[in-house]
């Protein structure tokens, strides 16, 4: 098993890597198809999909994409369904606190960069009290780039005072891996999370694969 050595700081993608958000995403996008007198459809469409936020949850809703004419009166409607039902149903994974935890007793900083908007990342991890020892909480609209771009991980290694040299990047989708490589990081696929659907993660290539959270520990060498 690969080691990483000489690490300083963890940052981790947010939804599908520390919080099980995915029962309140599906749930917002599927209040909007009742509303409209569709049929309910199953979590197990939504699930892989809620890494991709409300882009994702509107193609498995309904088939619609961001050139769709409706895509943004439809986009701001979800918007609203989950800021009101996102703390709901969403929590940590299990692992999660304890591998936080150990990275504390280690001396290590750790940190989240995600895709989600500060609108609602700000609220939602301000709220968990996981979150209270996070060094930096970068969102999707905080810099200028979203993930795969490198910009908002470089961000949070600024934020926490480390060379990006020495610090991972943990996250269960490809872009987290490109924007992770990008920045110069060493990258870990979360295998539990959501993944999408579209290439196996042993293509993403990242540096190293965990199946639990607390997996994690295992990887970062105490030398």
């Amino acid at each position: 098993m690969k080691q990483f050595a000489g690490i300083h700081a963890v940052l981790f993608d947010l939804d599908g890597t520390l919080i099980d958000s995915a029962p309140d995403l599906a749930g917002a996008a599927d209040t909007m198809r009742l509303k409209r007198g569709l049929p309910s459809l199953n979590y197990a469409n939504y699930r892989p999909m809620c890494g991709a936020g409300a882009r994702g949850m509107l193609q498995v809703a309904f088939g619609m994409g961001p050139d769709h004419a409706d895509y943004e009166a439809m986009r701001d409607e979800f918007f609203a369904n989950y800021q009101a039902c996102m703390l709901e149903n969403t929590h940590a994974f299990e692992g999660v606190a304890a591998l936080i935890a150990a990275l504390q007793a280690r001396g290590l900083q750790w940190g989240v960069v995600t895709n989600k908007s500060e609108r609602f990342a700000l609220p939602l991890t301000a709220a968990m009290p996981l979150f209270a020892s996070a060094g930096s909480i970068v969102g999707g609209d905080t810099t200028p780039f979203s993930k795969p771009h490198p910009e908002p991980l470089l961000v949070a290694a600024r934020r926490l005072g480390v060379a990006p040299a020495l610090c991972l990047y943990v996250g269960d989708d490809e872009r987290d891996i490109v924007a992770g490589k990008a920045a110069g990081m060493g990258t870990v696929a979360a295998t539990y999370g959501y993944l999408g659907r579209a290439s196996g993660v042993a293509d993403w290539k990242a540096d190293a694969q965990i199946n639990s959270p607390t997996e994690l520990l295992q990887l970062l060498s105490q030398a």
